[in-house]
């Protein structure tokens, strides 16, 4: 088993060895590219291998097909991925082919390393179920770190949206103007708002575009922002006021969060303090006494 893991140890150095070193070759050449023909097109080792015909992503969606899947599930994948950040078709396939790939190499890694030699059965059940249930604790996990990020950016994107509104740019100019000045800072909503500002353009109502905005998201606080904005404009108030409601009042739910987190760490601190500081608090103060004792009755009772 040892002779196993070190000689799988040893090839992956060996790969991951040559991959670097073609990467700093092919850099390297580029560079002499660049002063050579400073106008020509580069051609790096992911292009050339793209040319070819051969990535990653590319092996993995030959597995898309291995799994029966109904339209209705590829719907649903489809939107996650959308809420996680990943529009491309492809990411579907690849999804999907993940969940045959990498059950397949964690079987693969527990034969490598002789685990299936313990509980064949066992092992490699749990490998095939663990493998087929990674992808999707994954991207379980992409969609809730994106989804707070939008939420903690929401109002510094309304307070720029006000400050544009009251400057006297209209709605859409405003969500431009906003998603090009916070790019950096909140990637995650600029990109959003940027994908409302295409579907404008593209001739769709705003109404519906900030819809879907709340949809793609599924982000409570982009709903109740959404259904205020349609409100505002059906009963004709102004966008501005609304836009700065709805940020003091994210800002006022955060720090009742904030407090009510406060509040519960003294209910938390209960089961640690009761597991784990008092019994060594009893066995330091008590200890000592429960062993005189303890002497004291030996004694009492030899004599």
């Amino acid at each position: 088993m040892g002779i196993a893991i070190f000689a799988f140890i040893a090839i992956f150095g060996l790969v991951a060895t040559g991959g670097l070193l073609l990467f700093y070759k092919e850099a390297m050449l580029q560079r002499i590219s660049d002063v050579i023909n400073p106008n020509a097109k580069p051609k790096t080792l992911l292009t050339s291998i793209q040319e070819s015909g051969f990535s990653l992503g590319g092996v993995v969606t030959h597995f898309d097909s291995v799994l029966p899947k109904s339209q209705a599930e590829v719907s649903v994948v489809k939107q996650r991925l959308i809420r996680a950040g990943y529009r491309k078709e492809s990411t579907v396939r690849i999804f999907n082919g993940s969940k045959v790939v990498i059950p397949l190499l964690l079987c693969i890694v527990a034969l490598v390393t002789g685990l299936g030699d313990l509980s064949p059965f066992f092992v490699y059940a749990l490998c095939l179920g663990m493998g087929f249930l990674i992808p999707d604790f994954w991207l379980g996990r992409q969609i809730k770190l994106r989804q707070s990020k939008i939420r903690r950016g929401l109002p510094d994107v309304l307070d720029l949206l006000v400050i544009c509104i009251e400057a006297g740019l209209s709605l859409d100019q405003a969500t431009v103007r906003s998603s090009d000045e916070l790019a950096h800072a909140v990637p995650e909503l600029c990109d959003e708002l940027h994908v409302v500002v295409l579907e404008q353009r593209a001739g769709r109502p705003r109404q519906e575009t900030w819809k879907h905005l709340a949809e793609r998201t599924d982000v409570d606080c982009i709903r109740q922002l959404v259904n205020m904005m349609v409100q505002a404009e059906q009963f004709g108030t102004s966008i501005g006021k609304t836009l700065r409601t709805h940020s003091d009042t994210l800002r006022t739910q955060r720090i009742q969060q904030i407090e009510e987190a406060a509040a519960k760490t003294t209910i938390k601190l209960i089961f640690p303090l009761v597991l784990f500081i008092f019994p060594s608090l009893f066995l330091v103060v008590l200890g000592p006494a429960v062993i005189i004792m303890m002497d004291s009755f030996s004694t009492m009772f030899t004599h």
